[in-house]
């Protein structure tokens, strides 16, 4: 027997911790572009989760691949060679501009991971450079190292003192930008289009200067 919101709503709030203010909804199934809340109601969906679900809720073919993965094998540690995974690797690398794949399991490891190659490139060629750009208003996580290269300083107060290896210069200054780059710079990063603040798209102008000065 499916529970009404207001049980979920009280459950959620005495088990749960409340990082995120919630919407008095709870969805319950899915269906392509719909879903529907514990009272029956009917919506198009038009978030899809954050930046996932592009394929549409209980898409057939995702629905029988997980099927039939979950009858063979669920999980296996990388420490052994695992086949979905190499071929998975495989057709992003003859379908993209990479060259390898690393898998991980959400935006902020993927960030964690490119400042940590970043950084390991330069150690690697006898340079040790730690200072990473990032823009004001961005957002790339919220792990410590993350938190720190969003640009949005209301998020770390609560979290202070954070790692002093990330500075900040505003989206759209091709000068500021020249003038912190330097020898103990490791990386440049930045969202081509800005979303938690907005909608903002990093002026093109402002991408090639980035990659020359990276060069």
């Amino acid at each position: 027997m499916e529970k009404k919101l207001e049980e979920i709503i009280e459950e959620d709030k005495r088990v749960m911790m409340q990082t995120y203010s919630r919407l008095p909804v709870a969805f319950v199934k899915g269906e392509g572009v719909r879903l529907w809340d514990s009272d029956g109601k009917e919506y198009i969906d038009l978030l899809s989760g954050i930046g996932v679900l592009i394929l549409g809720h209980c898409h057939p073919a995702v629905t029988d691949a997980i099927l039939r993965q979950s009858q063979e094998l669920v999980h296996t540690t990388n420490l052994f060679y695992i086949f979905p995974q190499v071929e998975l690797a495989r057709l992003l690398v003859e379908n993209s501009f990479g060259d390898r794949v690393f898998f991980c399991n959400s935006g902020v490891e993927a960030n964690e991971a490119a400042i940590k190659l970043a950084r390991k490139y330069h150690f690697n060629k006898g340079s040790v450079r730690e200072k990473i750009i990032c823009l004001e208003g961005s957002f790339h996580g919220r792990t410590v190292a993350m938190l720190k290269a969003t640009g949005q300083p209301k998020k770390w107060k609560p979290f202070m003192p954070l790692v002093d290896w990330i500075e900040h210069i505003p989206p759209n200054d091709v000068e500021a930008l020249e003038g912190v780059v330097d020898e103990n710079t490791a990386a440049v990063m930045l969202e081509p289009i800005q979303g938690e603040t907005g909608v903002h798209p990093v002026p093109h102008e402002f991408m090639e200067a980035a990659r020359r000065v990276c060069d």
